[in-house]
């Protein structure tokens, strides 16, 4: 990471802190996502939730946020053919809980040539109420415009559907051809 950017990028991490502290954080992973991965947390967080008697429908949205956000980072994550913390495939994952909310947080290396076509995405996903974000889902479907790495958005639309919440996200930059994005979502508490 050059050294103009890590002031950018621990600023950031600061502020992510900072509005983390409110939250109980149940459980962060660094490292490579795999099935096996993604059974282990939702294993955890199940048990972690029963605990905590949350109410069944919480915990499935939870579940379903928390697995696209997982396959997302697995079929998305850009192998920079680098030992470096953070590539080739790996992600971190974070999973809060607040007062009213379960946040869902990953991040992922992304080329930086990607950026604009995903921040356009997003927020046209965020742009759209229920009935929008349903007939934007359907029409992804039956077009069938899938990028080369299968998806069209697929699961933003289905997470931003389920949590009825806008998908928060960020790209720091690590250097001239990469950048490390960060996608937050929220899952109410109080259905």
């Amino acid at each position: 990471m050059d050294k103009s950017n890590v002031k950018g990028f621990l600023e950031f991490v600061y502020d992510f802190y900072r509005s983390m502290k409110a939250h109980e954080i149940t459980l962060v992973y660094e490292g490579e996502i795999t099935h096996q991965i993604t059974k282990a947390f939702t294993s955890l967080t199940e048990s972690n939730m029963a605990k905590e008697s949350e109410a069944n429908s919480v915990q499935k949205k939870v579940f379903h946020v928390m697995v696209e956000c997982l396959q997302n980072i697995s079929k998305h994550a850009d192998s920079f053919g680098s030992d470096d913390f953070l590539f080739a495939g790996r992600g971190i994952f974070m999973v809060s809980k607040g007062k009213d909310d379960y946040h869902v947080t990953t991040g992922n290396v992304i080329e930086n040539d990607k950026i604009v076509e995903l921040t356009e995405m997003l927020n046209h996903i965020n742009s759209l109420d229920r009935e929008g974000l349903k007939q934007l889902y359907k029409s992804q479907m039956k077009e069938g415009r899938l990028s080369e790495k299968g998806g069209a958005g697929l699961g933003f639309i289905d997470i931003a559907r389920k949590t009825g919440n806008k998908l928060e996200f960020h790209f720091l930059p690590i250097d001239e051809s990469s950048s490390f994005f960060l996608l937050t979502s929220s899952v109410s508490r109080n259905l």
